[in-house]
């Protein structure tokens, strides 16, 4: 072979593994971790269930295969299939899962390709001990923020609202499509974690929906957002929702769907995504309607 006909046979390589790279099929990683809240509340596992399958039943642009997982896979060349993992369950769940330091290692080589990330409700959270004092954290730059909870560095706040109102922000972002102002009994946290300058989101980061909060002392709090990142992918943050029953919001289901559809690399529709949610029982709950905390059985004191 002369030298052009190699050159123009490693041009027509490079250019076809370019355009495999590019038509790669949306595929999404549900990792559900750990949870102790009552029935009713988190409910993860319903969630990530029910989460696949609206995804795998979108009626109004290509359906998107979905994974769920309790378990980080220990096969690091099965997570190349994916263009984002969705995340819920208490606490950012690599940081509450066996092998902590190796499955953050995975997910940031899964960032540098371009991959998505989406976090729900509590998964958006991290603890004082899984950042540094100053709050760095990979998390803070793969979703734009988070929640922290009794950090040193910051204090988000978690709080039950009768009635919290949440409204799409001022953007023409498209996880916005399809959905408007709804108001809600649910826990928004507020006060969420952007960054070191002035807690203000960063120029990639774009506030998706905000909330009156907390009503005594109301201001425009950010309570979902996403992040463009310089790799090529995209994030994701929504901190609701803490009842189970709050799936059957259609408009907080649709900015949550189409959150995972962006951040998989999916044109998101004009109207949102739109499928159809089958009742919520279907998903095998332990409880649709919140329950209290089953009470601690008492063992009986012996005689002396």
């Amino acid at each position: 072979m002369d030298r052009r006909a190699f050159v123009g046979s490693v041009a027509t390589t490079i250019a076809a593994g370019s355009l495999a790279g590019a038509e790669r099929k949306p595929h999404v990683l549900v990792l559900v971790g750990p949870s102790s809240h009552p029935p009713g509340s988190h409910e993860v596992a319903a969630g990530g269930r029910l989460m696949k399958h609206c995804l795998e039943n979108i009626s109004n642009t290509k359906p998107i295969h979905a994974d769920v997982m309790d378990k980080w896979p220990t096969d690091s060349s099965s997570l190349e299939k994916y263009t984002s993992l969705v995340f819920i369950g208490d606490i950012f769940p690599p940081m509450r899962m066996a092998n902590t330091q190796q499955i953050l290692k995975d997910i940031g080589a899964m960032m540098d390709r371009g991959c998505g990330i989406v976090c729900v409700h509590y998964a958006t959270g991290l603890s004082k001990n899984d950042v540094t004092e100053d709050g760095e954290h990979p998390l803070l730059h793969w979703m734009g923020g988070y929640f922290a909870t009794g950090c040193k560095h910051h204090q988000s706040i978690a709080r039950l609202f009768p009635k919290a109102t949440i409204t799409p922000a001022s953007s023409d972002h498209p996880i916005q499509r399809g959905w408007s102002e709804f108001t809600i009994n649910d826990e928004p946290y507020i006060n969420n974690y952007f960054g070191k300058d002035g807690n203000k989101l960063a120029p990639n980061v774009t506030a998706i929906a905000t909330s009156m909060l907390p009503p005594e002392n109301p201001k425009a709090e950010v309570v979902a957002w996403a992040v463009q990142r310089k790799d090529g992918g995209k994030g994701f943050g929504i901190v609701m929702p803490h009842f189970y029953r709050n799936w059957n919001d259609e408009n907080l289901r649709r900015c949550i769907l189409n959150g995972i559809v962006w951040s998989a690399g999916s044109e998101v529709p004009k109207e949102g995504v739109i499928t159809r949610l089958p009742n919520l029982e279907q998903f095998q709950p332990d409880s649709v309607e919140p329950k209290p905390r089953p009470a601690k059985p008492v063992t009986p004191k012996k005689s002396p």
